[in-house]
């Protein structure tokens, strides 16, 4: 199932209401529900896992495709490296390579493995590389019982910061990274996010939402500067035989920095989304009747102030008192659920300055459900 589940049928009138940089409620039922997936499988030594339902698989093995990858220096073309036992194996000297498809901000999952006989030290020794849009390196490196320099070890974000520690298996068996990717986001020269990658070596945290400095590089020190949107994934060809499989990608969601609307925004978006979030529930309002429909109208105040919803609503709300004055206190009894949910409406719109505290009916609600007692727990 890849659509989101219908909204449980939660009150409306609950958490705190949204405020100057938050455009939702607290435990708001009319913010969207999370798309449901189906959850990926964990790879074994000898069966690489199923990926989640959601993900874009860039090299899957059972089926030897390499239709999304080609040459890096020549895009062009098909790449020269080989599909051997299901798995994607570096041929030395033929160069990188590179997925035809250009991503931003993902997660990505890479299972490698060194060659099984141990050949060369240091970085001489089951080297290749992981290159986030085609800028910036995760290292991949036979470090098993084989030390290198620190920022260069494998799970390390190359010449920049070590992993925290060396979680490697011996070489011959497969080693996996999940990474989390955030590029850097500017406007102009004016870093707004300088973006943060997370590394999970064989499951052990190695990178800890390490900051970018910028594209990585040899030798020398990494600057700072803006990333496209998008970019290839590249693998590293650095002479040595190295397998990959299970290659697989899930896009993430915009940050606030990006457009995205889940965090802090800006007091202006804040004010736009408040105001469309008003206009779907009175849009909704409109197709229902009676009880349900001026609470749900009003419900559209938490959101936005609008005058000819307050009249509307006050209008209602005349109605109302009149039945009121008229009730016997059987009639009262039998409307007590309705009372009591009017009651907390109107209330919290007054709480949060969205009706005037001397708003007739919420008076006379608040008078009747004191009376009765209503309000005390039993």
């Amino acid at each position: 199932m890849n659509s989101a589940q219908a909204a449980p049928p939660l009150p409306g009138f609950y958490g705190d209401a949204p405020d100057e940089t938050h455009p939702w409620a607290v435990h708001d039922r009319n913010r969207p529900q999370p798309t449901v997936i189906t959850p990926g499988t964990f790879s074994t030594p000898e069966v690489p896992g199923k990926p989640p339902s959601d993900a874009i698989v860039l090299f899957g093995g059972a089926d030897g495709d390499l239709s999304k990858w080609s040459s890096d220096k020549n895009p062009d073309e098909a790449t020269k490296w080989e599909v051997v036992d299901g798995a994607l194996q570096c041929v030395p000297g033929s160069g990188y390579i590179r997925t035809k498809e250009e991503f931003g901000d993902c997660q990505l999952h890479v299972e490698w493995a060194a060659p099984a006989k141990v050949e060369g030290d240091s970085q001489g020794r089951g080297n290749s590389g992981v290159f986030l849009m085609g800028m910036m390196e995760i290292q991949v490196l036979d470090n098993y019982n084989n030390p290198s320099y620190a920022d260069g070890m494998a799970g390390s974000m190359y010449g920049v910061n070590p992993p925290a520690v060396n979680a490697l298996r011996p070489p011959g068996e497969w080693q996996s990274y999940d990474i989390v990717f955030r590029r850097p986001v500017y406007d102009g020269d004016i870093v707004l996010d300088p973006g943060y990658v997370t590394v999970f070596v064989n499951g052990v945290l190695v990178q800890d939402h390490t900051p970018i400095e910028g594209p990585t590089g040899h030798k020398a020190r990494v600057k700072a500067k803006p990333f496209p949107e998008k970019g290839p994934f590249k693998l590293q060809d650095h002479g040595n035989p190295v397998r990959y499989r299970n290659i697989w990608y899930r896009p993430l969601p915009k940050r606030v920095v990006e457009g995205g609307l889940d965090g802090k925004l800006s007091e202006e978006t804040t004010a736009a989304k408040r105001a469309e979030i008003a206009k779907m529930i009175v849009e909704d309002a409109s197709k229902l009747e009676g009880r349900a429909k001026w609470l749900r109208m009003a419900e559209s105040l938490i959101y936005h102030q609008d005058e000819a919803v307050l009249e509307k609503l006050s209008k209602v709300a005349e109605e109302q008192a009149a039945k009121l004055d008229e009730a016997s206190d059987a009639d009262l009894e039998a409307k007590k659920g309705e009372i009591l949910e009017a009651n907390n409406a109107l209330q919290y719109l007054i709480k949060f300055d969205r009706i005037p505290a001397d708003f007739p009916l919420a008076e006379k609600l608040a008078a009747i459900v004191k009376q009765k007692e209503w309000d005390k727990k039993k």
